[in-house]
């Protein structure tokens, strides 16, 4: 058994001067007890509850050295958290909240919390932050009474661990074994990243790095979150599609002419394509159109009746789960997107209908005076969500219709976020692309397509409105700065394209003489490939 007061320096990843990813833990001690809850930073030294030594720990935050150990205020302290010479420790047994002075170790307020299953304690400068694991909310009391001010919807449903950055709550939840920032405003989560082992408690900020002590493995981690990278990609996987295009003319008639189009997709941060691409047949040429975008055309005349043309294109490509790190406090405002982008993303098209009085109305009481650009992309989505469900209906409607309606399919969500983003002044586009559909060998006939909003500092960030349409803060924010590995992207397009139109993937565009009936079919098939090591860039 280990000695308590014993601080062993496990691992050091990062010397000074090296930058890691948002997530990545640079240090990690082994705690002085073997049940390690609450954890806050004092200025100084972090200090840790220990639910079976019931005890808790001044540590030295350089070598995990324990400094000094004093007696808990309560038999299961399960939060902690300092307000300048005073420790606040909650006791969930008696579901009271001490105010414990360090230097008297007298507690000199007691406090009831307001839930009957507390977890976590965090001081944001005027009042106290709990969370209640079996409610999913999160609480923030007054320090006179334990009167209840506010209450918010917690990221998740086991959130243990809280502390506060000057700006943001940090949550972390041992279930989802995910630590979470949330704006304490409204309980948007900001961004989140996975938690250094699988029991995530205590959390605490040392006003450079967070600190997250794990109730399995027994450990304290000082993690990365201001970092270099603005995104990291992990859990590799590599997979090959045959995407084909079939063109069936039933008659009576004959098809004079019919063009195929072929998006080709590119490297991006979700993907790297592995090969050159196998087209079958050889296209006729290729072209790209007023977006940039690259395609592969085959062109054919004179089909008859009875005639079948097919061309596809087989892609080896490795997929990643990407992330990007956003912090709203590091995204400019609206003045400081390039005029390149602005010039070419800001301008109307005929699914957006961005001067219609649905839509400027609806920006105008929805964004206010809002300036940067983060907070006003979030706040559309946050109403889009609000006031649409998902609803494949047919057809593709125009951005007013659809948000009048209440409902769409992900090109319609797609169309009413990027008209309502124009309208506010912030760059957006859409990405197509074909799916994985449960297993890695699987068939999609469906694809999704999603918005690509400019956030200067970041560049263009994925937001999927139809995606992140859930109750759970969590899941609404999994959708902004996030892509499974799931989706090769084959098209990035700003609106109507002269090649693709408002399709994505591939696209045909016939002319005929005489009555005639036709029938187009895509089809993505997967296969997976042997795949590399798992990366994390």
């Amino acid at each position: 058994m280990r000695a308590v007061g014993t601080a062993l320096l496990i691992l050091l990843l990062f010397s000074q001067g090296t930058f890691g990813v948002t997530g990545d833990i640079v240090a990690q001690f082994a705690t002085p007890g073997h049940c390690p809850t609450g954890l806050t930073f004092d200025g100084k030294y972090l200090w840790m509850a220990d639910r079976k030594s019931d005890s808790l720990y001044q540590i030295d935050p350089s070598n995990g050295a324990v400094v000094r150990a004093i007696e808990a205020p309560g038999y299961r302290i399960e939060g902690l958290t300092m307000q300048d010479n005073f420790l606040w420790a909650l006791d969930v047994e008696e579901n009271m909240i001490f105010k414990l002075n360090t230097r008297t170790l007298v507690a000199e307020k007691t406090l009831y919390a307001p839930c009957d299953n507390p977890q976590g304690l965090a001081w944001d400068g005027e009042c106290l932050w709990l969370a209640d694991y079996r409610a999913d909310m999160l609480y923030r009391i007054s320090t006179e009474d334990g009167t209840t001010i506010t209450e918010l919807p917690s990221p998740s449903g086991n959130p243990h661990g809280l502390c506060f950055d000057g700006t943001y709550l940090w949550v972390s939840d041992r279930i989802d074994d995910k630590i979470y920032m949330v704006y304490p405003e409204n309980g948007d989560v900001i961004t989140a990243f996975a938690s250094p082992s699988a029991f995530p408690r205590g959390l605490a900020w040392d006003g450079t790095h967070l600190w997250n002590v794990d109730y399995q493995s027994d450990s304290l981690y000082r993690i990365i979150i201001h970092d270099n990278d603005i995104y990291s990609r992990t859990d590799a996987k590599r997979q090959e599609l045959e995407f084909t295009h079939q063109f069936r003319n039933y008659g009576p008639g004959t098809i004079t002419s019919l063009d195929i189009y072929f998006a080709v997709p590119q490297d991006l941060p979700f993907q790297t394509i592995l090969d050159t691409i196998v087209y079958t047949p050889a296209p006729t040429d290729f072209v790209s159109d007023r977006w940039d975008q690259r395609m592969a055309h085959y062109h054919f005349e004179n089909i008859p009746a009875g005639g079948t043309v097919a061309a596809s294109m087989t892609i080896a490509a490795e997929l990643y789960k990407t992330r990007f790190h956003l912090f709203p406090d590091r995204v400019g405002t609206l003045d400081d997107i390039p005029e390149k982008i602005s010039g070419k993303y800001l301008v109307d098209d005929t699914k957006y209908w961005v001067d219609d009085p649905v839509i400027q109305n609806t920006v105008e009481s929805v964004v206010g005076d809002e300036t940067n650009c983060y907070w006003i992309a979030r706040k559309l989505y946050d109403h889009v969500i609000a006031n649409m469900h998902y609803e494949l209906a047919g057809g593709w409607n125009v951005a007013p219709t659809v948000l009048q309606r209440g409902s769409g399919s992900c090109s319609e969500y797609s169309f009413v976020y990027i008209a309502l983003c124009r309208a506010a002044g912030l760059p957006a586009r859409y990405a197509g692309s074909v799916v994985i559909r449960n297993d890695d060998a699987s068939t999609d006939e469906v694809f999704h397509r999603w918005v690509e909003v400019y956030l200067p500092a970041y560049g263009w960030i994925p937001i999927d409105p139809s995606g992140g349409d859930s109750d759970r803060p969590a899941d609404q924010a999994e959708a902004i700065g996030y892509l499974n590995n799931r989706f090769l992207i084959t098209t990035i397009g700003g609106g109507g394209s002269e090649y693709m139109e408002w399709n994505y993937n591939s696209n045909e565009i016939w002319q005929s003489r005489g009555r005639c009936k036709v029938y187009s079919e895509h089809i993505g098939e997967w296969s997976p490939l042997p795949n590399s090591t798992e990366s994390s860039e």
